[in-house]
């Protein structure tokens, strides 16, 4: 360990985050922009694209408490190595379905996204503990929006080059780059990932000021042998403030699914658009929910320092940005092409400020088990991965346009603030009490009477 030097290591280990965050999420976009060429190549309807974008939230939502039992049990580094590499490669192997008969295709598909869903699921309750482990509680905000913004950065990045690749060689390429890309950052990640005490590269002062300013510096050492104990999670269940949390990150997965699935593909069949001009489209609105992403962490850090208190520091920004991406449904009134990408944009743009529900579980989380209490929260968030793919494809089917998806994806932001203004109540980390080893039995307890 460097004791004189003054370091800033959790600036990189940030950055990893957010690269590796930004790669997460492209896999799970590459179903929407190959979407359209897909449905067309494969002779599939609107529902059963519906079923095959839901395929990634099902095995997602499935694996979040596993994939946060082993964070806590076998530390972040590792498990998170393993995640990447395995989602890499399923990712990967949906680039050779289009030679199958169509019907093996489409349960190919399905599966193979369930897979990916699957290897995905210690990913966000990864950042969250490394997160909670190198940053003090006034940056943590700025922190977790930084990598949460990595969702609006991959598409800004991506589905541009995405949409050129479907454009110029075909649907299944988009699976083999993205595949490959992952693999090989997998490797990069066991290089560059330590806890914070033992990180080779640390100075001692930066360690003392994470360590005195509320990081979990030691939260990988503490492992017990028997891992965490599962009786914690009732204890979470019943805190009135973590279902709230919970109810709000759910409608604010459903926005960010409908962007990640449904909205290239309503550019092309509502708006007539070509795919390269949508995956270029597409990228104007997640620039600005990059932007706003950022600046939602950086405005809620900010009223921290100034003296407010965590609830009010959070909060606001999370009901002010939500209540400006209401704003997508104007799109059903207008016609012009620049008014439709400035609403979507705008409602990006407010999504991005109000996601810190990441940091809120920074914030929240028991240091006993980070990573279980991340993985409920994201398990409620992202039953919203397997409904809204769902209830769109249906809506679509039975009006035959996006009218009305667009009014059930705005009605579920207006839950999300009514979520945070009435349910949560005050913002403050749960202190655990430990569950009981054993309780004596009833006839024991009698004969000792």
């Amino acid at each position: 360990m460097q004791a004189t030097q003054k370091t800033h290591v959790r600036y990189l280990i940030l950055l990893m985050l957010f690269l590796v965050t930004t790669i997460n999420y492209a896999d799970r976009a590459t179903i929407a922009i190959a979407g359209s060429s897909l449905q067309k190549d494969l002779g599939i309807d609107a529902v059963t694209l519906g079923y095959i974008f839901s395929a990634f939230g099902w095995a997602y939502v499935a694996g979040q408490i596993p994939g946060g039992w082993l964070l806590d049990r076998f530390g972040s580094k590792n498990v998170y190595a393993f995640s990447i590499f395995t989602w890499s490669l399923f990712t990967l192997l949906q680039g050779f379905v289009g030679g199958l008969p169509v019907a093996w295709a489409v349960v190919t598909l399905f599966t193979l996204r369930f897979l990916v869903g699957f290897a995905e699921a210690p990913s966000f309750p990864g950042n969250a503990r490394i997160v909670a482990a190198w940053f003090p509680t006034q940056e943590r905000g700025t922190a977790s929006a930084i990598f949460n913004s990595a969702q609006y950065f991959a598409t800004a990045l991506f589905a541009p080059i995405m949409g050129w690749i479907v454009f110029t060689f075909g649907w299944e390429h988009v699976f083999v780059v993205m595949g490959v890309l992952g693999i090989v950052f997998s490797a990069v990640w066991m290089k560059t990932i330590y806890n914070p005490r033992q990180h080779p590269r640390i100075g001692q002062a930066e360690l003392d000021h994470i360590e005195q300013n509320g990081g979990l510096v030691d939260m990988d050492q503490k492992r017990g042998g028997d891992g965490p104990k599962w009786g914690y999670i009732k204890q979470l269940l019943t805190s009135r403030m973590l279902l709230g949390v919970y109810l709000g990150q759910y409608c604010i997965n459903a926005i960010t699914y409908f962007f990640l699935t449904w909205f290239p593909v309503y550019l092309v069949q509502e708006r007539g658009m070509t795919i390269l001009k949508a995956g270029f489209i597409a990228s104007l609105p997640a620039v600005c929910g990059f932007i706003g992403g950022v600046l939602g962490g950086v405005l809620s850090d900010w009223l921290l320092r100034r003296g407010n208190s965590l609830t009010f520091s959070r909060k606001l920004p999370i009901v002010c940005g939500l209540l400006l991406s209401t704003t997508m449904v104007f799109c059903n009134y207008v016609e012009a092409e620049w008014m439709v990408v400035g609403f979507m944009t705008l409602a990006f743009f407010g999504k991005g400020i109000g996601a810190l529900g990441w940091a809120v579980v920074a914030d929240t989380s028991p240091k006993q088990i980070a990573g279980l209490s991340g993985g409920l929260f994201n398990t409620f968030g992202n039953i919203a991965s397997i409904t809204t793919p769902i209830v769109i494809g249906y809506i679509i089917s039975a009006t035959g346009s996006f009218k009305w998806a667009l009014m059930y994806v705005g009605a579920n932001a207006l839950v999300a603030v009514f979520s945070y203004l009435v349910i949560v109540g005050p913002i403050k980390r749960i202190e655990l009490k430990e569950p009981p080893k054993h309780e004596p039995a009833p006839d024991a307890e009698l004969a000792r009477q």
